[in-house]
């Protein structure tokens, strides 16, 4: 596909050397040719996916521990208040 690479420089706002037209327009015409290869794929019977390959949930399962090094975190706290940073209140009753 033939495309014209000031016009695209212009709308992104590239200052591109003759050299980098000439490398960058290749580069994006071909990538709009694979596109358009793969627009002639018949999809009819391929069910539409979020994901390309199966996924699975990659968390961790949430666990209380302990907190060993309380008194160092606080010592950044602008305020404490019962072992816990004391922020301002946000919602009103």
């Amino acid at each position: 596909m033939k495309i014209n690479i000031d016009q695209v420089a212009n709308l992104a706002r590239l200052n591109l050397t003759e050299e980098e037209k000439k490398l960058f327009g290749e580069q994006l015409s071909n990538v709009l040719d694979h596109a358009e290869e793969l627009q002639k794929l018949n999809t009819d019977n391929v069910k539409p996916t979020s994901h390309a390959i199966p996924m699975k949930n990659i968390l961790r399962e949430d666990k209380v521990v302990p907190c060993k090094n309380t008194k160092d975190i606080l010592k950044n706290a602008p305020e404490e208040e019962d072992n816990m940073f004391k922020v301002p209140r946000i919602i009103e009753e």
